[in-house]
């Protein structure tokens, strides 16, 4: 019996084995379609975010163009020592967290004020118009955006300074005070995105429960209170992870739209991390010691975003992972 029964099953095992492959096989030919449209994606991030992770060994070389990155000179920590005991190390830092900081802390909460306040619009076709402008200037590139900034805030024929002259004060050189340029940095930043970044708040808020705000109107909530106490636990936890993700992203601050707007009148206080690998790695040639600045504002934005994601799941069990 115990010889017909490990005949059976022996017998079994490339059956199950052949259904699985089947059943394999069904889901990869049902879910073809969506595999097909995903390898863009797919291809895009291989070739442009993972294989040029390859050319950061050349941080610990001194890189020649020539020689090639395996046949250049292994140097160790040399260049990141020389980042650190740069003199303008700690300006570049400071300036980075503090613009970063400052995008973080006003143009943060912006989209989530507009999100409210568009949730608490009832006539719909004014609603759709106020989305739809906002939506915009998204749209417009950073190039443009700088170039409206700089006309706006010309002090010789810039609308802002019109308006100052027509309200008798004297026009103001906005782009050569070093300290306005985060102020104009981040209203810029705010003015440009705002919309865009509303869109995830709006779809956040489309899951809230009706029943919710009709129990809290029953037990004589007013507007304001269903606010607090309906809409914003109910859009918590998108505001958790997108805070996560923005929290990693404070050093990881866009290059283009600061390169475009400062001038060496601004270097106090415009000068970032990004800016000065540009200049150190472009303008003059040093691509080791550019990319060792790069990859240690990799890696503090790594710890940041860990850190954050670490907070958010102690304190409100929210969390990327």
């Amino acid at each position: 019996m115990d010889n017909s029964i490990t005949a059976s099953t022996e017998a079994a095992v490339p059956t199950g084995l052949r259904k699985t492959e089947r059943s394999r096989w069904r889901q990869w030919s049902k879910g073809k379609y969506l595999l097909l449209l995903f390898l863009p994606t797919f291809v895009f991030y291989v070739v442009f975010k993972y294989a040029p992770m390859f050319g950061l060994v050349i941080s610990f070389k001194n890189y020649n163009l020539f020689k090639g990155i395996w046949a250049s000179e292994w140097v160790g920590l040399k260049y990141y020592m020389m980042f650190f005991q740069n003199p303008d190390f700690f300006k570049l830092l400071r300036n980075t967290i503090m613009l970063g900081g400052y995008k973080l802390v006003f143009g943060f909460p912006a989209p989530i004020i507009l999100a409210l306040l568009l949730n608490e619009l009832r006539h719909a076709v004014f609603k759709r118009f106020v989305q739809t402008v906002s939506y915009l200037p998204h749209f417009i590139s950073n190039v443009v955006t700088a170039s409206m900034v700089l006309m706006f805030l010309s002090p010789s024929s810039g609308i802002v300074n019109h308006l100052l002259q027509a309200l008798g004060f004297n026009a103001i050189n906005f782009m050569a005070m070093p300290e306005l340029f985060r102020s104009v940095y981040v209203v810029s930043e705010i003015w440009q995105h705002v919309g865009w970044e509303t869109i995830i708040y709006l779809a956040a808020l489309t899951s809230i429960d009706p029943q919710l705000y009709e129990a809290a109107g029953i037990d004589g909530a007013n507007r304001w209170q269903r606010v607090i106490h309906v809409t914003l636990p109910g859009i918590a936890s998108a505001i958790v992870i997108l805070l996560i993700l923005n929290v990693g992203h404070v050093l990881d601050i866009g290059f283009e739209k600061v390169f475009l707007m400062y001038n060496p009148a601004v270097y106090e206080t415009a000068d970032i991390i990004s800016t000065y690998v540009y200049r150190t790695g472009i303008g003059q040639g040093n691509y080791s010691y550019a990319t060792a600045i790069d990859l240690f504002t990799g890696v503090v934005s790594l710890i940041f975003i860990y850190s954050a994601n670490w907070i958010g799941r102690k304190v409100g069990e929210t969390s990327l992972w």
